[in-house]
């Protein structure tokens, strides 16, 4: 009777928890924009390495396409890591040493690419190279947690290793900050396996309908605050409310299969595209103009010839946020000829004006309208992929809300939490 309960325990739970463990630790290596503008990434972090037995973690590459963030962030919290690791290492077997961790972090990129999408080798895009060029039956995966800087410079120097590697990359924001780096991707590099997740990852801690904005939960107060330097550490983010945007990918590779983006895991669920949607434009636009969300928008003007270098930044495009602008840079190409990559991040109506010192450059105002579903409709400039492309579903029975593919995620999220709840309860 007593095995009956169990075999029946067994087949009841695993609907509600999900997880299946991975068949052999996955090769991972982390790309971050620590330190930069967006806090979660340091939860991640955190998370990352109160389970990093689950891994085998080549590689921790700071690579921020914007702001400040550095790799010496990463090595702050190897030191928090590094005097907590006794008591870590008590409740779970395997846990790398902190000096290793600190040998495998690099920094790459400072900053995001040109026009062109690559510039020169980094620390960081080296060691991509290095960690998917080992001899291993296993592919390298690599999490990108930022921009896609070094990852594109990585297989810019060094194609052959598009065969080695699968990425599971946290775009939405970050592909709107990188979107040269992912124009020259998803031109060039159309068959790269790829997990593009541009929204469903919401679903793991937004409000249904307003995308950045955090559930609340008592978490901190209940697990990390007694949980070491760590644990003390998590509240100088978002003041201990649970965001780490990114974990996902982390969730993504401790559950179940993941060469099969298709099926159910706390990562989320994904679907094949076999296109990227891109829409050119050599105007300023109008109302009239609409795309969807993560959507590359290229403009490309005709101007004065100047005398400057191709790929030389010379205007800018402004958009309202906050109370005050952000800027994203455009770039000569050469012959009176200029070109700028923009992504807009979630549905909305962007108003925008485009400046520059240059004299008879054509500036102006425009306006852009936004849809919630990508990659929504084709249009002819769409970049076409190949067969290992994913991306968030876009059934409108898994929306969470305004979050397209945000139900394969958010319905994980309890289970998620109590797991890493027990395992700091240990």
């Amino acid at each position: 009777m007593n095995k009956l309960v169990i075999v029946l325990l067994t087949f009841f739970l695993h609907p509600i928890f999900g997880q299946k463990p991975v068949p052999e630790k996955p090769r991972i290596l982390i790309s971050t924009d620590i330190g930069g503008t967006d806090p979660d990434d340091n939860q991640s972090m955190t998370h990352l390495l109160m389970y990093n037995n689950l891994f085998n973690i080549e590689g921790l590459v700071s690579s921020p396409s914007y702001g400040v963030g550095r790799k010496e962030e990463i090595l702050r919290m190897l030191d928090l890591y590094e005097k907590d690791f006794a008591n870590l290492s008590k409740k779970q077997k395997g846990l790398a040493t902190a000096n290793y961790l600190r040998s495998i972090t690099k920094q790459g990129r400072k900053g995001g690419a040109p026009f062109l999408g690559y510039t020169g080798a980094t620390e960081g895009s080296n060691w991509i190279i290095q960690c998917a060029k080992k001899s291993s039956k296993q592919k390298l995966w690599v999490l990108v947690w930022g921009g896609l800087e070094d990852l594109a410079q990585a297989l810019h120097d060094a194609p052959e290793i598009q065969q080695n590697i699968r990425v599971y990359w946290i775009g939405g924001p970050n592909k709107k900050w990188s979107a040269n780096a992912y124009a020259y991707i998803a031109h060039n590099f159309p068959n790269l396996w790829i997990i593009e997740n541009n929204s469903s990852y919401y679903g793991f801690f937004s409000k249904t309908n307003e995308l950045d904005r955090i559930d609340e939960s008592d978490f901190y107060e209940q697990y990390l605050a007694n949980a070491g330097e760590l644990g003390k550490d998590f509240v100088n983010y978002y003041k201990g409310k649970v965001k780490m945007g990114d974990t996902p990918s982390l969730l993504y590779m401790m559950d179940g299969d993941p060469n099969n983006p298709t099926k159910e895991s706390w990562g989320g669920s994904f679907e094949k595209i076999n296109r990227s949607a891109k829409v050119d434009f050599n105007r300023l636009t109008t109302e009239k103009d609409t795309v969807a969300f993560c959507t590359l928008v290229s403009f490309q003007f005709k101007g004065p010839k100047i005398n400057a270098p191709k790929d030389s930044f010379v205007f800018y495009m402004e958009t309202p946020y906050a109370g005050g602008a952000q800027k994203w840079g455009g770039y000569y190409l050469g012959d009176g000829f200029y070109g700028l990559h923009y992504v807009p991040k979630q549905a909305e109506i962007i108003h925008y004006k485009i400046t520059s010192s240059i004299p008879e450059f054509p500036t102006g105002e425009g306006t852009l309208i936004v849809t919630n579903q990508w990659p929504g409709k084709m249009h002819s400039t769409d970049i076409q992929l190949g067969p290992n492309w994913y991306s968030d579903k876009s059934d409108p029975a898994l929306y969470d809300g305004k979050i397209q593919g945000g139900k394969t995620i958010s319905k994980w999220r309890k289970a998620v939490m109590e797991d890493w709840g027990n395992r700091l309860s240990q």
